[in-house]
């Protein structure tokens, strides 16, 4: 194909995160008119990394972080957003990695996007470790964000298949909130870096929806 036919091309698939919900939320039976897209967690969660790299002392490409952002949900394009319970985390990996390699195909500089989502992915140098975090903490403001909305009921859980998953089960307590506890659930990822904690732990005790 020519360039400009690559561009549109590249484009009109990455367009479709747009239209994919994501999964979490549908599983939980958010109940809002308008659900986040996989698109909007993308955007989201660059923001949030611009955000904790201005506040805290950083030292680290951010630029990177963005692109590798950018581009981490690539493969839901063609294998949609899986739920990490119901899939072990190689395998979710290694057929994403499959998606990513045809999604990538008609692009000049794949090999270089490739590796960043292979980086990502293997969470070794400080850009992936940081945008894995950002990644995490974005989906945990987000649930807060539905819980304050008031959006799950816990008892409308009944045929929520993740409960039957010993991790859930492990994590869910019917006598806190439905935020809290996927926050206490995910707080053992930010441990390594004291500055997630503290924005976790402020999530955790603030009300931070504006009206």
């Amino acid at each position: 194909m020519s360039k400009p036919a690559n561009v549109i091309s590249y484009y009109v698939l990455c367009n479709k995160l747009k239209d994919i919900i994501r999964t979490g939320w549908k599983k939980w039976h958010v109940q809002r008119e308008r659900l986040e897209s996989v698109a909007e967690h993308v955007y989201g969660v660059q923001m949030l990394a611009i955000a904790m790299y201005s506040e805290y002392d950083y030292e680290l490409d951010i630029e990177k972080v963005i692109l590798m952002l950018a581009i981490h949900e690539l493969e839901e394009t063609m294998i949609g957003d899986l739920v990490p319970f119901e899939i072990a985390k190689s395998e979710k990996e290694k057929i994403g990695h499959e998606a990513v390699g045809k999604i990538l195909d008609s692009i000049s500089n794949k090999m270089d996007l490739k590796s960043l989502i292979y980086e990502f992915d293997e969470r070794k140098t400080p850009e992936a470790k940081f945008a894995h975090l950002c990644d995490k903490l974005e989906a945990d403001i987000q649930c807060k964000l539905y819980d304050e909305e008031n959006c799950v009921d816990w008892q409308s859980q009944d045929d929520n298949e993740l409960l039957k998953y010993h991790q859930v089960q492990a994590s869910v307590d019917f006598q806190k909130s439905w935020s809290d506890c996927w926050i206490e659930h995910d707080k053992k990822h930010y441990e390594y870096d004291q500055n997630f904690i503290a924005v976790i732990d402020y999530l955790k005790t603030h009300r931070i929806k504006k009206d």
